[in-house]
């Protein structure tokens, strides 16, 4: 597994997304199963670990800090502060951010956060004060790099004028190309900004797992809530899949290599981070590592998408409603 850089913090050029070990995309695992992916991950090369106070809540910020106990020094941990959980909607008052911090240390039993993402833009808080005050935890050593998620150009630029910003995280996958058109990648480059995408295998889709006869559990799996995951659209959007099975068989690997192998040759410094509690697919996953895609292979996957319709938006309303477009 060689190494990417985030701003100036260096992780494995894959990461772990953790979340889905303990929430959202159905019943949490059990776990002695939730720690053990987490450690095979390390013992695979994976360095870099993604969590939140609000995946769970809370369990999984507790599972990541005891899976990575015995090797903390030799990972980055990244949490997310913004939402109030205990009385709905967002909150990144500096006030809150000071208490939530101590919260997220104490469950993950360490005296640090590698990377602190800001996990929604709260507009009743102007982005300075935010980035001032997660600027005095660096310098108090409790945070060491900022991070923004489902932030937008304008933002990315005030805030990283107060604190330099070393990661943005959004969605970006071949079904998702919206950091492409939005400026965000772009200003990335610009700054020096390292780009972190969640759901790089489409939340599931592009494994080639899932298809029109799947059905989420509304009480565990928020993709039940998604349109992109109703069966019409799921149906519609097979062409994707027999596409990417076609790129897949060319190179000797799976749907979910080649996706992430797209994602890993698009720039130097976008880590992916994909989650699963399977220890089969963590091993798939990371694979893609040994994935080397040409350029010629990039033009023709490109112009293979280009003539695709993707079916169904990325989240629900109210869930794009707090993300900056």
């Amino acid at each position: 597994m060689h190494t990417r850089q985030l701003g100036k913090l260096e992780v494995s050029a894959l990461g772990a997304g953790c979340m889905s070990i303990s929430a959202n995309y159905g019943p949490a695992a059990d776990r002695a199963q939730g720690i053990r992916v987490i450690r095979e991950a390390y013992e695979r090369g994976v360095s870099f670990f993604d969590t939140a106070e609000v995946h769970g809540p809370y369990t999984n910020e507790e599972l990541v800090g005891e899976a990575l106990a015995p090797f903390r020094d030799k990972v980055a941990i990244a949490t997310k502060f913004g939402f109030d959980i205990k009385n709905g909607g967002l909150n990144s008052q500096p006030k809150h951010i000071r208490k939530v911090v101590e919260e997220s240390l104490k469950r993950l039993a360490t005296d640090r956060i590698d990377l602190y993402y800001q996990h929604r833009v709260d507009p009743s808080v102007p982005i300075e004060d935010v980035a001032g005050a997660v600027a005095e935890l660096i310098r108090e050593g409790k945070v060491l790099h900022f991070g923004l998620s489902e932030a937008g150009p304008d933002t990315i630029r005030r805030a990283h004028k107060v604190q330099p910003v070393s990661a943005i995280q959004t969605e970006y996958s071949l079904m998702n190309r919206d950091p492409e058109q939005n400026g965000v990648l772009a200003v990335c480059e610009e700054l020096g900004i390292g780009f972190v995408p969640w759901g790089p295998v489409g939340m599931g889709f592009l494994t080639g797992r899932i298809d029109a006869r799947t059905r989420f559990d509304p009480t565990t799996d928020l993709r039940s809530g998604f349109d992109r995951f109703s069966p019409d659209n799921l149906a519609a959007n097979a062409p994707i899949l027999e596409l990417l099975n076609r790129f897949a068989r060319k190179e000797n690997a799976t749907p979910s290599q080649i996706a992430l192998a797209w994602l890993l040759a698009q720039k130097p410094w976008i880590v992916p981070i994909p989650g699963t509690r399977n220890p089969a697919h963590l091993a798939e996953n990371l694979g893609a590592v040994n994935v080397r895609l040409s350029e010629a292979d990039l033009r023709d996957i490109d112009r293979a998408f280009a003539r695709l319709a993707v079916h169904g938006g990325r989240m629900n309303k109210d869930q794009m409603k707090i993300v900056e477009p």
